[in-house]
């Protein structure tokens, strides 16, 4: 396929420049510079990926915000599908909500995702005894070709990166593989728990009715990961628990400081700010305070006497 074929050659570069890069303080042929390089290429892509990420959140307060015409919406035209999907495109088009918007970066991200897959995959069927073999991506160019052969051996705790946990028994250290190819697996999918639960219990507004399918999707979609995630290379492993662990901070950072109004994140940036404002307040009453101690404590002028002639001349 030649788009697939494209982002292969896309992530194989990004993943060469970081190689480089790392290579000047690491030894080229370690697992760990190229497992950095794997990192490099999911910050690279989750940095571009930052204005569909700030949309994603747009749209998700919107569809939030809306429910209440929604759910009008459905009951009004409930026996007339047709009408009630062209009231909903019509309300979707007035507060300019995007429903698909909130998918954008995982959607984005799949094909790159099946690139990396796909270059891990070749350099898992690299062949030094066969001259003509030429892995996908990167490899594909003649003054990166060693690169192959350097990806290839490269390992992590005696694990190469092309390992899965399926075909553990065709690397040099089949137990060592299963072993972390399932530690990397249980990171992957709690990460994914966990940025799913931060957003329903901190995100999300209790009356939301949202709230039931994204609780849903809390349980699904770590174990797909777990299901799924036996056959990913721990090259893959390692960029998918990367980018979850970028998302979980993305999403804690926006959260935090840009909650929605009504969940519990905005009720608790509400109290934060409260006690900042009582700490200054606080601040001036102590301030105002010492002056009067101050006054207080200062020694008393007393009035000089004066004779009666004096008072009377006065």
């Amino acid at each position: 396929m030649f788009i697939l074929d494209w982002l292969k050659d896309g992530v194989s570069w990004i993943l060469v420049q970081f190689h480089g890069l790392f290579s000047i303080f690491l030894d080229g042929d370690s697992g760990w510079t190229w497992a950095l390089s794997i990192v490099g290429l999911v910050v690279t892509i989750r940095i571009v990926l930052i204005p569909l990420f700030v949309k994603q959140i747009k749209s998700q307060r919107n569809l939030q915000l809306i429910q209440p015409q929604m759910k009008e919406i459905q009951k009004k035209y409930a026996g007339d599908r047709e009408k009630q999907s062209a009231e909903m495109m019509k309300l979707y088009k007035e507060t300019g909500t995007n429903p698909l918007a909130s998918c954008l970066p995982i959607i984005l991200q799949a094909p790159i995702f099946f690139a990396l897959f796909g270059v891990l995959q070749g350099v898992a069927q690299y062949n030094p005894a066969d001259a003509n073999y030429v892995a996908p991506g990167v490899f594909a160019w003649d003054q990166y070709a060693h690169l192959a052969a350097s990806m290839h051996s490269a390992e992590i705790f005696g694990v190469p990166l092309y390992g899965t946990f399926m075909d553990a028994d065709g690397t040099p250290n089949p137990m060592a593989t299963r072993i972390l190819c399932i530690i990397l697996i249980i990171l992957m999918t709690t990460t994914t728990f966990l940025t799913q639960r931060q957003l329903i219990v901190k995100g999300s507004a209790p009356d939301n009715p949202m709230v039931k399918q994204q609780k849903i999707l809390l349980y699904v979609f770590p174990l797909m990961f777990m299901v799924s995630g036996i056959n990913f290379p721990i090259g893959v492993l390692i960029y998918w628990f990367t980018t979850n662990l970028w998302s979980m901070g993305q999403q804690f950072y926006v959260i935090r400081n840009n909650p929605q109004p009504g969940t519990p994140a905005f009720e608790a940036k509400q109290l934060r700010d409260s006690s900042r404002g009582a700490g200054k307040d606080t601040g001036t009453t102590i301030t105002l305070e010492a002056t009067e101690a101050d006054d207080a404590a200062a020694p008393r002028v007393q009035p000089k006497k004066t004779s009666r002639n004096q008072r009377k001349r006065k």
